[in-house]
């Protein structure tokens, strides 16, 4: 078992990084015609096919929070960490039928511009600002971190800076090239993420199964793991009792059992896929049967992402407590890169560029969304309003560039202490201050005609307000346990809530909040979109798909309630 890697690691990593820049380039070159089209160039707008939506979504999606802080929370907590992964794939069927119709049929481009249709120009710019802080100081930064650290561990642990320079030049050269160019060169990452990830999968079990005595087979190797790790195989984390370990109250802290589907993972999920500039880009440009579809698509992909981000997390547990992996760099974070090592020979280069793919595909995503807001919603509207398609072009540009290069300097000596609190974890968390708020002002303003304006400025404030005041406060005001708000010790002497349950509380405060207020308003918001039910109709074959999708999660979820 070594680390380090080969030249034969090599050769596959330079194969893969050459396919894909060749393909970009000659995706770029085919849609020069259009070099200054803002639309061609920001939302690919209706050329691409449902495959290519669907692998993009998926390819923006898993990045190193999912590979490096799933596995390790597969690690920590077991298969109750994929809920995350299910629960999308269901919030993906809502997307695809209730909330995409709404944003095509109001011709909406932006996060922001929704905003601006539905409510005031306020509101949007509020929230331009939010969602370009969160990307670029959450999203990116730890992005950039985690897919270092792994990478950085393989190679022999030395050139933690240049890869962290390597993967946001990688993913600069991808994004300038304008959403056409992201999205069909996602379509190469995630088949070299999901093939890279099975790999690894693959060999984790094979190598449980050696280490245990059962012969190097997979199946095996599976129920290895179910039997000596039979408590990570429960996907619902039971309530601390009085006599509970502190092992015990940070599982639940991090995962609140049944609570959960109560409250912040639906939150976390719907906000993330239904109301985020950096999802919802893919599908804006297409028509409706096309987006729809491309959705679906990635909703069934989902379901297989535990496996090839979560096993291996589960394998490496299981080797660790039976004495047959060394210590971990990095804490459970290291999970995945430990069990990278034990792959031959050009299986490990494989599996490194499967990594790459997922980050600088992230990354490429995540800052084309970054300059489609700043320019469309920032630049264009207050700062240079009459930017003609060349100029909001190359201001893009400019902030794709800008953007990496603020990540790279604050992910540089991990300034915002990504590395202490553990990657996934650190994204739900922090994204999850913002998004109560914001899926209740996008949930209301698409369905309830009554919402006004001024009511999505108090509910954008309160919520990001009170999700502060219940994660930080709120156990000192309400006692340090009670039947609502089930604090518990965090091993420092203080008490915390699961950050799911603050979500819930803070979601459900500002949904009263802004009935309220919107009460005080007029009975229709002249702004109010149109509805009808048409507009949520599916053909045969979309429903075929959505029932397949829904019996493998049904199926799922009885084999390890």
């Amino acid at each position: 078992m070594s680390s380090s890697l080969e030249f034969a690691d090599y050769a596959v990593f330079i194969v893969y990084f050459l396919i894909v820049s060749i393909y970009g380039y000659i995706i770029y070159r085919k849609r020069e015609k259009n070099e200054h089209d803002a639309k061609a160039y920001f939302l690919a707008e209706g050329t691409l096919t449902w495959w290519a939506i669907g692998a993009s979504l998926i390819a923006s999606n898993i990045s190193a929070e999912q590979f490096i802080g799933m596995s390790g929370e597969g690690f920590f907590l077991g298969i109750a960490v994929a809920a995350y992964e299910w629960v999308a794939a269901i919030a993906l069927i809502i997307i695809a039928i209730w909330f995409i119709p709404v944003y095509l049929k109001n011709k909406i481009y932006t996060m922001p511009q929704f905003l601006t249709t539905r409510y005031n120009e306020t509101t949007a710019l509020i929230m331009a600002v939010f969602w370009l802080f969160l990307y670029v100081f959450v999203n990116l930064t730890s992005i950039l971190y985690l897919g270092a650290v792994a990478i950085n561990g393989l190679a022999g642990g030395e050139y933690l800076h240049a890869i962290m320079l390597g993967l946001a030049i990688f993913a600069l050269i991808i994004s300038l090239g304008g959403m056409k160019v992201v999205a069909y060169t996602d379509v190469i990452q995630v088949a070299v993420l999901i093939i890279g990830g099975l790999v690894t999968s693959y060999i984790a079990l094979t190598t449980v199964g050696e280490y245990f005595g059962v012969g190097k087979d997979a199946i095996a190797g599976f129920n290895v793991l179910m039997q000596e790790a039979p408590e990570h195989f429960k996907m619902i984390i039971p309530r601390p009792t009085a006599t509970s370990t502190q092992l015990e109250i940070d599982k639940y802290l991090t995962f609140p059992g049944i609570l959960s589907y109560l409250a912040g993972i639906w939150i976390i999920n719907l906000n993330y896929w239904g109301c985020n500039q950096y999802i919802t880009q893919r599908a804006l440009g297409a028509d409706l049967t096309t987006a729809r579809t491309g959705i679906l698509f990635a909703g069934l992909l989902k379901l297989l992402m535990p496996v090839i981000v979560m096993l291996p997390g589960i394998a490496a547990y299981v080797l660790y407590q039976g004495g047959h992996l060394p210590q971990l760099v990095g804490g459970k974070d290291g999970a995945y890169s430990a069990m990278l090592t034990f792959l031959p020979t050009g299986l490990k280069g494989l599996s490194v560029a499967a990594l790459t793919a997922a980050i600088v595909a992230s990354l490429a995503g995540k800052v084309n969304s970054i300059s489609t807001i700043y320019t469309l919603d920032v630049h264009k509207k207050y700062i240079q309003k009459g930017a003609s398609d060349r100029a909001q072009v190359n201001i893009g540009r400019y902030a794709v560039f800008a953007s990496m290069v603020l990540a790279v300097l604050f992910t540089w000596n991990d300034v915002l202490g990504i590395g202490g609190v553990g990657g996934f974890t650190y994204i739900q968390k922090y994204t999850g201050f913002i998004s109560p708020g914001v899926f209740a002002m996008f949930f209301l303003g698409m369905f309830w005609k009554r919402t006004t304006g001024t009511a999505a400025i108090v509910g954008v404030l309160a919520g990001f307000l009170l999700s502060v005041l219940f994660n930080e406060y709120a156990p000192a005001l309400f006692g340090n346990e009670t039947f609502l708000y089930t604090a518990y010790a965090n091993g420092k002497g203080a008490f915390e809530i699961p950050f799911h349950i603050c979500m819930g509380l803070s979601f459900m405060f500002t949904m009263l909040l802004m009935i309220g207020v919107s009460f005080a308003g007029p009975k229709v918001n002249p702004k109010a979109f149109e509805l009808d039910t048409e507009m949520f109709k599916v053909k045969p074959q979309t429903t075929v798909l959505i029932i397949i999708t829904l019996l493998i999660i049904a199926a799922l979820y009885v084999k390890f309630w």
